[in-house]
């Protein structure tokens, strides 16, 4: 993976995140993170005024963007600081709204990865985090959402979640080989059966999960079968037991976030 997207509009937790990349720069081939800000401004606020009865002028976007510009260069030269000095950090200020700002740059920069930082349990209102789902639905390339509180440690094992069910139409295997291959870690591949009847694996799935052997093979990686009656419980339950700094969700029936 060469190139990453950060959307940043300056809230702590996009902030996190981008901090977040730039530390998970020097276990990774990556050579470019880019720093997106989305600064959308419709027809009818250029129009209509606001409640206050102001109007958004020409001169305020321009105030505006070089607000943001010198924010983007502060912030740039700070993870400079801290970054993998094979890293280049630039940043891009879009006119779109966040949606399709992030899709026009992951298009525009060929970027392999998206990282958003997540409001989780924090009092962080940020944009970017409350659209979450949204860009993890569109987005044609992984997403990595880092939580308010996660810190950035020597990634050696990752879970990923799975039921079992259409892996061969399902599973984003080539997305998966670029994350995987990227930082050569131990896969643990996690069941989390939510009915009352305990037992070993459910018969009707025995041919998906053999799909799914073979679909793997390549990353060597151990399966577990966990039961209990909250999926998400049981993902984190599992992810904290075995000490894993990753947890990837499949786009499938779980709302995960």
């Amino acid at each position: 993976m060469k190139t990453y997207v950060v959307p940043v509009d300056f809230s702590k937790t996009s902030l996190h995140a981008a901090e977040f990349a730039v530390r998970l720069s020097g276990q990774t081939n990556v050579t470019d993170i880019v720093l997106l800000n989305s600064y959308y401004v419709s027809a009818y606020e250029s129009l209509l005024p606001t409640p206050d009865m102001t109007l958004i002028c020409d001169d305020d976007i321009r105030q505006n963007m070089e607000s943001r510009t010198q924010q983007l260069s502060e912030m740039k030269f700070n993870l400079e600081k801290i970054a993998d000095p094979n890293v280049n950090i630039k940043y891009h200020i879009s006119r779109s709204p966040l949606l399709r700002a992030i899709l026009e740059t992951v298009a525009a920069e060929n970027a392999d990865l998206i990282m958003i930082g997540s409001n989780g349990g924090s009092d962080d209102d940020s944009h970017i985090g409350s659209n979450i789902v949204d860009i993890s639905k569109t987005s044609p390339v992984p997403v990595i959402v880092v939580p308010p509180a996660c810190q950035c440690n020597t990634i050696k094992r990752i879970v990923m979640a799975c039921d079992f069910k259409q892996i061969s139409t399902g599973l984003p295997l080539e997305s998966l080989r670029k994350l995987l291959n990227t930082y050569q870690v131990e896969l643990l591949v996690v069941y989390v059966n939510t009915t009352q009847e305990k037992g070993e694996w459910d018969p009707k799935l025995s041919a998906e999960k053999s799909a799914l052997h073979t679909m793997l093979k390549e990353f060597d990686p151990k399966y577990f079968y966990v039961n209990e009656p909250n999926v998400i419980s049981g993902i984190l339950n599992f992810a904290a037991d075995h000490n894993a700094q990753f947890v990837i969700a499949l786009p499938h029936k779980y709302s995960f976030f």
